[in-house]
């Protein structure tokens, strides 16, 4: 009898059943089996909080499968993920198996790589009951958050809101930031910058910073020019240099929040796609004649610590690849934070043979900038530091202060690796940083030299405003809060904009005024699950449950005595669903105040006197371009519109003119029923794109399905079909006698509750 192996994903089980060999049978669960209940809380809370779980619907036919496999097995190998996520999931596997198969075993590795994979099934273990209990603590509390304090939210202000432990708290962070914006006063602020020349080239700036020895401060344009007019009749005197020597040390391994934060920075990935790269990359590729390989570690993790054989692998492809100057005399050994949990690596390569450049023509672009990413941080990790000599000129002219700094590397050290190839270092630059503010080459003077005037330059300047949250800098400051953990940012993300409390423009979050009310009305209602320092306190929790320091069911006691005593006082509040959502805006028509409602089409603006006034304005935002393309049938430009099925081209000047083109598109796929004809894509008269043969009528084939160029295992046909449909991805054969049908992994977070 074969031994049976259950792991997530079809590309995770592929890369294992390589090293694994004929007696074990690898399968994949496709990510949860089990999970509470949608249609209700399914947690007796009066029976110490016991939890429900049902099978997921759309599992039915894997766990079928499951449970065959494990009847004909020898024994059970429980291999999902090494995190709390992946021990939940074992633990329902063993569950549902346990009377099917008793002899259930869980096996753990942090990289998918032959040594790990093989090592992990010599020293199977048991389930860990205190991760298991940490799961089901934060599943559970979740589940009340969101399942308690949503119907409230439907009650008192509107349908299809949501609350959730991290996701309010992240929208507060949001719509806290934006406050602080519009009630920003900018001040004006003169700043003046002298070009001079010493006795040798090159010419530099130097930035005026005291006045009689105090911090410059210019208020306005007259005072800006009545300096400059008093310094161009001054001597320019180089009174004091410092020259001072800095080591810049490279930063740690990639950890999964600072990973999603340069990949946002660098490519402006968002988290849910640096996420479901990586993923990827640890599962498997394809790469050439090694097969199917895991090139990083596990990409879940918040510890910066890497085991003696990696240290060793980097310590041998630094000194057959750099000087040896560039290997430091021992192994940087990185510390933690107080609050990770440590349990994985930091996100590292998993083998050493493997440069990016040698794996780059079996890698998809974006796999290929996360794999270099992570390589080159943690070579760099390893590598000697950089030798910078910083020096500084103190200028005076009068009674004002100049200062000038420059800096030279003497030793480049990591920085190598980024520029070879002349690329922005990730470590050196950040967002924020800019050009004009770089420190520039000086040129070689003495104290005491009389410098000349070239130029000089007074500019006008605003404070600025603090900046809007981009998908990076609000992972950082949640990270920094100890708030959530960072597997979970991709979902909260996501689900702040699909329930539209905040928009993203330009790559930055704008809350919406819903978002705004809920937020304060989240605040008013429920101070304590709304605290930062309460949230953070529970995260910590969590990891002493995981630890096996905390009883669960106390803390979830606890918790819930908060939640219902803030449930029960906010049930009181009079309900503004029918009246609207207040706002500050004035209607245009009768300048009565306006409010948000909800209608069959979604959420609008309209006037608080309706129906004397019947003002109105969807909040569905419509993009529009505008193309060259003239309308046929006025004259008028055709503009891009965004509507109900997507978007479409039609004519800027309705509603006085309603034509829409018709958009086809030939895919240069063959049509399935081999009547010679290609698929077309095309419209349906509300907009809805399907595909259809291009000699119709002759031939009527025609599909929903997005046709993909890929032979079917078995009818070899030429053409299969992709359905995305109830959180799952179908792979058909598109010719209708054939019954070939796959499911594909998604590769997104685990399945939770929209308040998760």
């Amino acid at each position: 009898m074969k031994n049976l192996v259950l792991v997530e994903s079809p590309a995770k089980a592929k890369t294992i059943n390589r090293f694994l060999g004929s007696s074990y049978r690898v399968m994949a669960t496709m990510g949860h089996i089990r999970d509470l209940p949608k249609s209700k809380l399914g947690v007796d809370i009066e029976n110490d909080f016991k939890p429900y779980f049902t099978i997921i619907r759309e599992k039915q036919r894997v766990v079928k499968q499951i449970k065959k496999a494990a009847q004909e097995s020898q024994a059970v190998f429980l291999a999902a993920d090494p995190d709390r996520e992946g021990e939940a999931i074992c633990w329902h596997l063993a569950e549902l198996l346990k009377k099917t198969n008793p002899n259930i075993h869980r096996v753990l590795f942090h990289e998918i790589t032959k040594k790990a994979v093989t090592q992990a099934f010599q020293e199977v273990k048991a389930l860990d009951e205190d991760k298991i209990k940490a799961q089901l603590t934060r599943r559970i509390l979740d589940r009340l958050v969101g399942y308690l304090i949503s119907p409230l939210l439907w009650d008192k202000i509107g349908q299809r809101l949501s609350a959730g432990r991290v996701q309010s708290i992240a929208l507060r962070l949001i719509c806290e930031r934006e406050k602080e914006i519009q009630n920003f006063v900018p001040e004006e602020y003169w700043s003046i910058t002298a070009v001079l020349r010493a006795s040798q080239p090159p010419s530099f700036s130097a930035n005026l910073v005291k006045i009689e020895g105090k911090k410059a401060k210019i208020p306005n344009e007259a005072e800006a020019k009545k300096i400059v007019n008093e310094l161009q009749k001054l001597p320019f005197i180089l009174k004091k240099i410092k020259v001072k020597a800095k080591k810049k040390t490279p930063p740690p391994p990639y950890i999964t929040s600072t990973l999603q934060q340069d990949c946002f920075r660098l490519f402006r990935f968002p988290v849910k796609k640096t996420m479901a790269i990586a993923q990827r990359l640890y599962e498997g590729l394809e790469v050439g004649e090694r097969g199917r390989v895991g090139l990083i570690t596990y990409m879940r993790t918040d510890s910066v610590r890497v085991s003696p054989l990696a240290l060793a692998g980097a310590k041998k492809f630094i000194q057959q690849n750099f000087p040896p100057e560039y290997l430091p005399p021992k192994a940087r050994i990185y510390r933690n934070k107080r609050k990770a949990q440590d349990a994985h690596e930091a996100i590292r390569p998993t083998y050493f043979d493997l440069p990016p450049e040698k794996v780059r023509p079996y890698l998809k672009p974006e796999e290929f900038k996360v794999y270099q990413l992570i390589w080159k941080r943690f070579i760099a990790s390893q590598m000697s530091a950089a030798q910078i000599e910083e020096t500084e000129f103190e200028i005076e002219a009068g009674r004002y202060q100049f200062q000038a700094k420059g800096e030279v590397v003497r030793f480049d050290g990591y920085l190598i690796l980024y520029r070879k190839e002349k690329e922005p270092s990730p470590v050196e630059k950040t967002s924020e940083s800019r050009e004009e503010n770089l420190p520039e080459n000086l040129p070689p003077v003495e104290e005491g030299e009389r410098l000349q005037l070239l130029d000089l330059k007074s500019k006008q300047n605003f404070t600025q405003p603090p900046p809007r949250y981009t998908e990076g800098t609000l992972v950082r400051e949640l990270e920094a809060r100890g708030i959530g953990r960072p597997s979970t940012y991709a979902p909260i993300i996501a689900t702040l904009q699909d329930r539209v409390y905040v928009v993203k423009e330009k790559g930055k979050f704008i809350p919406t005024d819903l978002g705004m009310y809920v937020t304060d009305f989240l605040i008013q209602n429920f101070p304590d699950l709304m605290d930062f320092q309460f949230t953070a306190r529970l995260e910590e929790e969590l990891d002493r449950i995981s630890e096996g320091q905390r009883e669960w069911r106390d803390y979830l006691r606890s918790y819930y005595q908060l939640l219902a005593e803030d449930l029960a006082r906010a049930s009181q509040l009079e309900s503004v669903k029918a009246k609207g959502i207040p706002l500050e805006e004035k209607c245009p028509v009768c300048g009565r105040p306006l409010v948000i409602k909800e209608g069959r089409f979604g959420r609008f603006k309209a006037c608080s006197g309706f129906p004397e006034c019947t003002y109105r304005e969807s909040l569905i935002k419509k993009e529009v371009k505008q193309l060259e393309e003239k309308c046929p049938d006025c004259g008028a430009p055709l503009v891009v519109r965004k509507g109900k099925y997507g978007r479409f081209i039609a004519c800027s000047n309705y509603p006085r003119c309603h034509y829409v083109k018709k958009e086809t598109q030939d895919t240069g796929l063959p049509c399935p029923l081999g009547c010679g004809g290609t698929l077309i894509k095309r419209q349906s008269r509300r907009g809805k794109v399907f595909y259809g043969c291009s000699n119709f009528p002759r031939c009527d084939f025609a599909t929903w399905d997005e046709p993909i160029q890929q032979t079917c295992p078995k009818c070899s046909s030429k053409v299969l079909l992709k359905k995305k449909t109830k959180g799952k991805i179908i792979l058909k054969c598109a010719n209708p006698k054939c019954s070939y049908e796959e499911e594909l992994p998604q590769n997104e977070e685990a399945e939770g509750d929209p308040g998760d």
